[in-house]
């Protein structure tokens, strides 16, 4: 099996949630698989002021308690911990790296990789100071987690701060759906397959579907998330990657650049949303109380740390449509929100209908071939087509049937979005993480309906928790004829 070079990963923020939850367990479960190289070191640092035992126990912990049954396997946890040091830094203090440099120095041959699991208020800071202790070597690299500002003139701020002391190369702006398979699929269905390319166009797809539902409320972030709101959180990241894997034109090859040039032409030819198209368009939402998961939930509002004045919105849907000549007359239905009935996100391409039906009328209902790719909670992929009833029957009988098109239902574990992203990181591959101009452009068409909606007064609407969102949503994608798919 090929590893990756010998490496310094170092985890700034190691003791948060993310570190803990995702980004260890990703490398425990690449060193368990031998795709971390021998020698490699995992750095972790924090504010916290405990030793690498007590931490390596706080991620045992976890691990048992969030592994599924017979993941966790403590033979491999004392292996994994062998390569694991911790130190306490506070990150705004230039001479708290100082023992980081101690460290690393002697190492500066390895590739070294600095993985910000911080607020990105720190992100200008830690990058200043690890310039600084000169521990920004020719083989560095640095990590983003998102939030990258909350408009584009914040996402500027911050990418100018990094920018001054890593060049784009080696900036790694990461989104953790695009390390999904079945997102990745995406590109292999797409561009491996003779039977799709020729009818992936306006001339024969009718309309897209992209949904990313959740049923949780705010699981205690309220004062983030009334900073964001689900267009910031949601659409302006996540969501705009999908459209743009789903609609991009074939790149020359899957190296980085191209790739991400093909996406950067996406988000630029997505129409702008401005004047009365705002209502037309698009529909902003806020969940009062209800039920979710058969218990009563509160509102958006009674949240614990809530504020009765706000009018963040944690429900969008948006009707996107892209001015190029592959797409024209293709409406992207975007759909995403907090305490919907149920967990789950999906794409669906739906096919126009055959221009003229040879079956007789009334016995036979001819449904649109649809393409859907659950991301989850169970990724899949399954198209739908239409097929005769078997058996003996006056006539012909249709029904729709599904045609499933998994090939990895039966493995005993399969490999977490963070783990490929982390090994693509470790291998230098930034295909599938986010350019400097793909996000500003992103935000440059999310700030316009952002504003928009302050300048025209359009506030959220109400809708119950545990319910699909405001009736409005409906009414957004029916004033066209169509409906939200539903399993």
């Amino acid at each position: 099996m090929n590893k990756s070079k010998v490496s310094d990963i170092v985890i700034f923020g190691a003791s948060g949630d993310l570190a803990l939850r995702k980004l260890m367990p990703s490398l425990y479960h690449l060193g368990d698989d031998g795709h971390i190289a021998d020698g490699s070191r995992i750095i972790a640092v924090s504010r916290e002021d405990i030793t690498v035992e007590v931490y390596c126990e706080h991620m045992s912990q976890r691990f048992q308690m969030e592994f599924s049954e017979g993941v966790y396997n403590e033979e491999v946890f004392q292996n994994f911990i062998k390569s694991i040091e911790y130190l306490r830094i506070d990150l705004t203090v230039e001479e708290d790296y100082k023992a980081l440099s101690d460290l690393l120095s002697g190492y500066e041959d390895r590739e070294r990789i600095n993985y910000l699991s911080t607020a990105p208020s720190l992100f200008g800071i830690i990058c200043e100071n690890l310039n600084k202790q000169k521990l920004i070597t020719a083989n560095s690299r640095v990590v983003l987690e998102k939030p990258i500002g909350n408009d584009l003139k914040s996402s500027q701020v911050i990418n100018d701060k990094v920018a001054a002391h890593f060049v784009e190369s080696a900036i790694f702006r990461i989104d953790h759906y695009l390390g999904k398979d079945t997102v990745q699929n995406i590109l292999a269905l797409r561009f491996s397959n003779m039977l799709f390319a020729p009818i992936w166009n306006a001339q024969y797809i009718d309309h897209i579907q992209i949904t990313i539902a959740e049923s949780v409320g705010l699981e205690g972030r309220w004062a983030y998330y009334n900073d964001y709101g689900a267009m910031r959180d949601m659409v302006q990241n996540h969501m705009l990657q999908l459209l743009c894997l789903v609609t991009m034109e074939p790149p020359s090859t899957l190296d980085g650049d191209n790739v991400r040039d093909e996406k950067l032409k996406v988000i630029r030819s997505l129409r702008s949303i401005e004047g009365s198209d705002l209502k037309l368009k698009t529909v902003r939402g806020q969940y009062a109380a209800g039920v979710s998961g058969q218990k009563a939930v509160p509102g958006f509002l009674e949240e614990d740390g809530g504020n009765s004045n706000s009018d963040t919105e944690t429900f969008v849907a948006i009707r996107a449509d892209i001015d190029n000549w592959r797409w024209n007359g293709v409406p992207i239905y975007l759909r995403t929100g907090k305490r919907l009935r149920e967990k789950y996100s999906e794409i669906v391409v739906d096919f126009k209908d055959v221009p003229h039906s040879i079956f007789p009328k009334g016995g036979v209902c001819i449904d649109s071939n649809k393409l859907v790719i659950r991301l989850q909670p169970d990724e899949s992929i399954s198209m739908f087509i239409m097929n005769k009833i078997p058996g003996l029957n006056e006539g012909m009988r249709l029904q729709q049937v599904e045609l499933d098109l998994n090939i990895a239902k039966n493995e005993p574990r399969r490999p977490s979005a963070y783990e490929h992203l982390l090994l693509d990181l470790l291998y230098n591959n930034n295909t599938l993480f986010m350019r400097r101009d793909e996000v500003e452009a992103a935000w440059v068409w999310a700030d316009k309906i952002i504003e928009g909606w302050k300048e025209n007064g359009i506030t959220p609407k109400k809708y119950t928790a545990g319910t699909d969102g405001p009736s409005s949503s409906i009414a957004l994608i029916e004033r066209d004829g169509r409906s939200w798919y539903e399993k």
